[in-house]
């Protein structure tokens, strides 16, 4: 045996390398089960999978192209946190040199035009999965989660349409903002906002409503750019990291991808 072969053997026969690697390379059904349900990343997913519920005519690869896409979007998205200030004096001009001078421009358009991607991507994803009944018993609860990664896709684009503040980006979102006056009961516009009541004074006014806490006041401005900063890079993508996991994982627990109808 050669030296490298040695040192090979030494390594892999040494207790370091088998409490971290309890199980030698799968070479049948026992050990690729025992190797997967022993790994953390490998553990979300099923040991075996029908083979027609994998083929690309009936999944459309959708739920991995979002998952990827999801992936990206963090990366770049990790990377532009390092040049971009939110503060309103500097915003703006932070946009104009990360799409002239950073990396040519090219780390936030990819940022861009991969959160348009995964918005489209996941639409695809929830429709196919519609399409083909995949929403069924048992399958019901991680439909649920879907629905609510779908919100929180959007809610991530929409939190991202501010950062750039130019006019575009603040009439915007004072137009959908807006729009958070009539939620039912918790808008000061919206139905059921007079039934709260404290004594004879309202309780969800315009101070106190669904647009004041998004905007965390009562117009577009600083804090309503530092927050949606917050939420776009911080708290929504942990909730979604989260529930991707929960995703997964009750994939896994249902039997895998569904098959064919």
């Amino acid at each position: 045996m050669s030296v490298f072969g040695n040192i090979g053997k030494y390594i892999t026969e040494s207790q370091v390398w088998g409490s971290v690697f309890r199980h030698g390379i799968p070479r049948d059904r026992r050990t690729r089960a025992m190797a997967v349900l022993s790994n953390v990343f490998l553990h979300l997913h099923p040991v075996a999978v029908r083979k027609s519920g994998i083929r690309l005519s009936f999944t459309w690869c959708m739920g991995g192209l979002t998952f990827f896409l999801f992936l990206a979007e963090t990366i770049t998205g990790v990377l532009l946190m390092f040049y971009y200030r939110p503060v309103v004096e500097y915003a703006y001009g932070d946009i104009i040199s990360l799409r002239s001078h950073v990396t040519l421009g090219l780390l936030r358009e990819i940022h861009r035009w991969g959160a348009h991607a995964m918005v489209i991507a996941i639409w695809l994803h929830m429709l196919r999965v519609f399409l083909t009944g995949s929403y069924k018993p048992p399958r019901e609860f991680n439909w649920g989660v879907g629905v609510i990664l779908l919100v929180l896709t959007l809610l991530l684009s929409f939190t991202g349409y501010l950062l750039p503040w130019d006019q575009l980006a603040i009439w915007a979102i004072t137009v959908g903002s807006n729009m958070a006056r009539a939620t039912p009961f918790l808008g000061h516009e919206g139905p059921g906002a007079q039934l709260l009541m404290i004594g004879d004074v309202p309780l969800m006014h315009a101070g106190s409503d669904a647009r004041f806490l998004l905007l965390a006041g009562t117009s577009v401005g600083p804090n309503a750019l530092l927050r949606f900063y917050v939420l776009h890079c911080i708290f929504i993508p942990l909730v979604v990291l989260v529930l991707i996991a929960v995703h997964f994982w009750r994939i896994r627990k249902d039997g895998g991808i569904s098959g064919p109808l």
